[in-house]
């Protein structure tokens, strides 16, 4: 027999939830059917798995080593480099991600952020390996490979959830700044549908509906322009997030962003490539702001955070004069 306590950081979840991650390797059905014959118990008593779980809870595992063994299969995959931390507390930290670096993994292979992360948190004492395997932090908002800034994550799972959540209902507010081609005069709010090719992780934005596309709106507003009118410094506000959204959104209109090997133009690209060694998207996670919390991380509401534009970025901006 073997008996977890339920963390504080752990607490709000599923036991169900809880035991999947502990028994990553087990399948459903053996998880409900121990479940059902009480061979796991929360607290002593039979559980079905829908529980949300409290600190301090007790869940017992009637379950021989070698099953245990079996079932729980490797740890989780940790990786160290120095993060651009912004803020961090107990709960929650947000990161200004650069470019190069996935938010999360694409294949098995890979490195993200997230491995990162976890590395980032047992090096300096506010996880251990024990705890990964009931609870891994994870990232709350995803950004493309080569798009920089701001990236939240959770450090318990009420931070998880927070910040999911507000992400999920549009309640928090997120700024952008990209480099646009051409010159953008006026603020705009831009609406229209977007529909993925899965085959080449490639989108395409229309203004009429389209099967299976999704809706997208855009506010941007111009913050300055090159003397020349080659580009416009843009503030945007991403108020749906879909996949290449600004990217493809811009594009769109005829200001596609300067740098953008997918969406943008080839002349623009090849011409900031030799001037500045530009070789991938002038896009960057820049600011967000806060909605109003209520209960444990109710000490986030209001709170703004901005990221520092990467070098490059700025000697972009410096060089056109912006």
């Amino acid at each position: 027999m073997r008996e977890l306590t339920v963390k504080a950081g752990e607490s709000g979840q599923r036991l169900d939830k809880y035991l999947a991650k502990y028994l990553k390797e087990a399948p459903k059905s053996f998880l409900y059917k121990m479940l059902r014959k009480k061979n796991i118990t929360l607290n002593g008593r039979k559980a079905d798995g829908s529980e949300k779980l409290q600190a301090e809870d007790c869940v017992r595992l009637f379950l021989a080593e070698e099953t245990l063994e079996k079932f729980m299969g490797t740890q989780t995959e940790a990786h160290t480099c120095s993060l651009d931390v912004i803020y961090e507390d107990d709960h929650v930290l947000f990161i200004n991600k650069p470019v190069g670096m996935l938010s999360q993994k694409a294949d098995k292979k890979d490195i993200s952020l997230v491995e990162y992360l976890t590395g980032y948190l047992l090096e300096k004492g506010a996880l251990t390996r024990e705890d990964l395997l009931t609870f891994h932090p994870s990232v709350c908002n995803r950004l493309d490979r080569n798009t920089s800034g701001i990236v939240a994550a959770g450090k318990t799972m009420a931070g998880l959830q927070t910040l999911s959540g507000a992400f999920k209902d549009r309640s928090l507010h997120k700024y952008y700044l990209a480099l646009a081609a051409g010159s953008v005069e006026h603020p705009s709010y831009i609406k229209g549908y977007l529909w993925k090719n899965e085959r080449t992780n490639k989108v395409t934005v229309t203004r009429e509906p389209k099967k299976d596309a999704l809706p997208i709106e855009t506010r941007m507003r111009p913050l300055s322009y090159s003397g020349t009118g080659d580009c416009t410094l843009l503030e945007v506000e991403l108020l749906t997030g879909r996949t290449h959204q600004i990217r493809s959104h811009l594009a769109s209109i005829g200001h596609p962003i300067i740098g953008d090997a997918k969406y943008g133009s080839r002349e623009v690209n090849e011409a900031y490539r030799k001037k500045y060694r530009v070789t991938s998207q002038l896009l960057h996670a820049w600011r967000i702001e806060m909605p109003s919390f209520e209960g444990e991380l109710s000490y986030l509401s209001g709170l703004k955070l901005t990221a520092e534009l990467p070098a490059l970025f700025k000697k972009v901006i410096k060089g056109e004069k912006l």
